[in-house]
């Protein structure tokens, strides 16, 4: 299972945004990733819990931050709940539902879930439709993605050959792109994220 940390900041001007401690594995269900963020100050700044099935669909999801919890997974799309944490009885809950295909966030579990879930050959490229929540709101925003597996390299390691899949990931709205790096279930590098620890080596994804 492995366990790390990735260090988040700005894309843009390279701000530091805190630290991502992480465990994910392949589980009964398909794949979980839990992790907890924190800020530059250390303080706790949100929690993401996600569950994927077999087919690399989101399950089950929980994202804490802010004072907001949402609640999703994949119903006919995906459907979602957004709950103020100074409502416990739920009165003034938030339901949403969309015929996307999955779900995005600030955690790099996203990149991985969204990549996984599109399972793309070399030179392969995709369009998918992804609802977000990200920053302390966590307020839902729909938007498409267009992604293209440009090469996969083969790096030696002491425990055997770690294969490096490198993703063209484009905003379809904004035309904005980014390159992303990612071995397993684990991201090595991607715009304003950098994988600083990992205990054990990444899980390698099943291929069928």
């Amino acid at each position: 299972m492995p366990n790390g940390r990735y260090v988040l900041h700005d894309p843009h001007d390279h701000a530091p945004l805190g630290e991502e401690r992480f465990s994910c594995a392949p589980g009964p269900a398909g794949w979980r990733y839990v992790s907890k963020t924190y800020g530059p100050d250390g303080s706790t700044l949100g929690t993401t819990d996600l569950t994927l099935d077999s087919r690399s669909r989101p399950l089950r999801m929980e994202l804490r931050s802010g004072g907001w919890q949402v609640r999703g997974g994949a119903v006919d799309g995906v459907a979602w709940l957004r709950t103020d944490s100074a409502d416990p009885a739920g009165a003034l809950a938030v339901e949403g539902h969309d015929r996307a295909h999955g779900f995005s966030g600030d955690s790099p579990a996203f990149l991985i879930a969204t990549a996984r879930l599109l399972r793309l050959e070399e030179g392969g490229s995709a369009r998918v439709r992804l609802v977000s929540f990200t920053g302390a709101a966590l307020a839902p925003r729909t938007f498409d993605q267009g992604w293209t597996l440009e090469g996969v390299e083969s790096h030696p390691t002491d425990s055997g050959p770690l294969l490096v899949e490198r993703y063209q990931v484009a905003d379809l709205e904004t035309g904005e792109q980014r390159l992303v790096h990612l071995a397993g279930d684990v991201v090595l590098a991607a715009p304003g994220i950098e994988l600083e620890e990992l205990q054990s080596p990444p899980n390698a994804w099943p291929s069928d």
